[in-house]
C-alpha cells in the first residue's frame, strides 16, 4: 500500500481516505493510480469499514492527468501509458479502476470536493456514491482540452446522475462548473462551505445503520438502476429475503422498540 500518496485513516466504521500527492494537486501519475486501486480493494475487504469518505489533502480533489505522464503520450502514437489501457479478466482496465472501484466496493463512499477535480480526478469523485462539493470547487470532464475522451469510467458513472445530453454537453466543451453549477447540473449531490466535514457527518450517520442493510441497498441500487423490470424486483425480493431475522436485522427492530441506539455487529 503506497501510505504516501493514499492515507486512510478508519474511526467508528467511517474510512477517511485521502489523496496525498500535495505538491502535484493530487495529480493522477502511475503510482497514483496503483495507490487509489490498493485504497479501494483495500477498504473492500475490511468487514469494519462501514462507510467511506472520499478526499484529497492540500489546495484541492485531483487535478486530473499528471502532465509529465501526458507528455509521454504525445511522444509515440498508440498505448503509451505504460499499461493504463490493458486489462485482465474484470470489465474495467487499470486506467479506469480508480473511479470504478468506488462504485464497486460494497460500502457507501462520500465524496468530498474542493479546488479542482479536472478531467480524472472529476470521473473518480464520480465513481463516489455522494458528492458534497465546496461553492469554489472547479469541475470539469476536460479531456476534450487534450483531444481525448474521457475513459476513467465515465459511462458507468456519469449516466447515473445526468441526462444523456448534458453528458455530451461536457464531455464535448470541458466546461468549468464551480459548485453550485455541478449541483445545478447533477454532478453534485450537495453544496457546502465545509464538504469534508459535511462528508465525515453524514458518514457517521450511514455507519450507524445495519451496515448488512446499507450494503444490500447499494448492491440493489447498483446492479437494478439499468436492469429490466424482472431482474429489479427479483433482486429486491432476494436481497430482503436474505436480511429478514438477521441479528443485525433483529437487534435494529430491538433498539427503535427500546428507544435506545442500536449496536450491530459488522458484517460477514
Amino acid at each position: 500500500m503506497s501510505d504516501d500518496l493514499v492515507t486512510i485513516d478508519v474511526n467508528d466504521g467511517v474510512a477517511d481516505v485521502r489523496l496525498n500527492r500535495v505538491d502535484k494537486y493530487n495529480a493522477l501519475s502511475g503510482e497514483m493510480f496503483k495507490a487509489i486501486i490498493e485504497a479501494g480493494e483495500t477498504i473492500a475487504e475490511r468487514a469494519d469499514v462501514r462507510a467511506v469518505v472520499l478526499s484529497g489533502n492540500g489546495r484541492g480533489f485531483c487535478a486530473g492527468l499528471d502532465m509529465e505522464s501526458f507528455a509521454a503520450m504525445s511522444d509515440a502514437p498508440g498505448d503509451t501509458t505504460g499499461g493504463l489501457l490493458k486489462k485482465d479478466e474484470r470489465p474495467e482496465n487499470h486506467a479506469q479502476r480508480p473511479a470504478y472501484v468506488w462504485k464497486k466496493i460494497p460500502q457507501p463512499v462520500i465524496a468530498a470536493l474542493h479546488g479542482v477535480a479536472y478531467g480524472g480526478g472529476a470521473q473518480i469523485a464520480l465513481g463516489a456514491d455522494i458528492r458534497i462539493a465546496a461553492p469554489d470547487m472547479k469541475m470539469s470532464v476536460m479531456e476534450i482540452k487534450w483531444g481525448l475522451i474521457p475513459d476513467m469510467s465515465l459511462t458507468q458513472t456519469l449516466r447515473d446522475v445526468v441526462p444523456l445530453d448534458v453528458a455530451k454537453e461536457l464531455t464535448w466543451t470541458g466546461r468549468i462548473l464551480n459548485g453550485p453549477e455541478a449541483k445545478e447540473m447533477g454532478l453534485v449531490t450537495h453544496v457546502s462551505e465545509t464538504p469534508l466535514e459535511d462528508a465525515l457527518e453524514l458518514a457517521r450517520e450511514i455507519a450507524g445503520k445495519s451496515p448488512d442493510a446499507i450494503r444490500a441497498g447499494k448492491k440493489l441500487l447498483e446492479d437494478a438502476w439499468h436492469a429490466d423490470a424482472r431482474t429489479g424486483l427479483e433482486l429486491e425480493a432476494s436481497l430482503q429475503t436474505a436480511l429478514i431475522g438477521t441479528p443485525n436485522q433483529v437487534e435494529a427492530i430491538k433498539a427503535n422498540f427500546e428507544k435506545r441506539p442500536p449496536d450491530f455487529n459488522d458484517p460477514e
